[in-house]
């Protein structure tokens, strides 16, 4: 199992590979909005730094979980690039450089 958070930095590092990838390329797409649905069991942990945990769980997990909640959940992520902290998130393309009329 893998943390949530840890399959959506994923999910960016590939976003961002993709992007790096085909910077030399003539046909590049927009990036529209990526949905990831997921079983996660949800675990708590007790004592001072008590934190709440939402781990991905294979759909053919043996079992090991069953004392944990399982819920599934939809995330859907909108992909933007940030060039300066106070500027809106613009669309991310993936690969060349912009073509006349391309959205």
């Amino acid at each position: 199992m893998i943390e949530l958070s840890d399959l959506i930095r994923e999910v960016r590092r590939q976003l961002t590979a993709a992007a790096a990838d085909g910077a030399d390329e003539t046909v590049r797409f927009e990036v529209g909005p990526v949905e990831i649905e997921a079983s996660v069991a949800v675990t708590h942990e007790a004592g001072a730094d008590a934190k709440v945990r939402l781990w991905v769980v294979d759909t053919g997990a043996n079992g090991k979980y069953t004392q944990a909640q399982t819920q599934r959940v939809t995330v859907t992520l909108t992909p933007g690039t940030v060039a300066a902290p106070d500027a809106p998130p613009r669309p991310v393309l993936i690969a060349g450089g912009e073509v006349d009329g391309e959205r």
